[in-house]
């Protein structure tokens, strides 16, 4: 088996006219690396949500993602103020951002459970007042 490719992308909270660089990048790797369409299809919805959720919520963090010839993981680890009620958060429509952001055209709600949707797994890890540590694989 080839060795995994791991990217890492740190991620600025707050930046918007950034936010989606790394799933963009993400995306055009797969393509140049043959990965199937709907895969690439469903790792660029995935982290991008992912990605918007951590500039809207979490003042940014990190994400890495390794790519093996079986699946692709999405690591996005923040120091954000951590996920109060995962349930509820995973409803669609369901949103804490602020209206200034939802003026911006975000903060639908559509972010986790699109996250989950365009995933074949998904894991949160969230600690309130430490950060929240989201882990999506999507097989190849």
């Amino acid at each position: 088996m080839e060795e995994a490719i791991i990217l890492k992308y740190p991620i600025s909270g707050e930046d918007f006219t950034r936010a989606g660089e790394a799933s963009s990048d993400v995306k055009r790797k797969l393509k140049q690396m043959g990965v199937n369409p709907e895969a690439i299809r469903k790792v660029a919805i995935a982290m991008y949500e992912g990605e918007i959720n951590m500039v809207i919520h979490a003042d940014g963090g990190e994400i890495t993602v390794e790519i093996t010839p079986e699946k692709i993981d999405m690591i996005l680890d923040d120091k954000g103020p951590g996920i109060k009620d995962v349930e509820l958060a995973m409803q669609a429509g369901y949103s804490t951002a602020p209206d200034e952001i939802r003026s911006l055209g975000f903060g639908a709600g559509m972010g986790l459970p699109n996250m989950k949707k365009y995933s074949d797994q998904m894991e949160i890890d969230t600690r309130i007042g430490e950060g929240t540590k989201i882990t999506m694989t999507v097989y190849i």
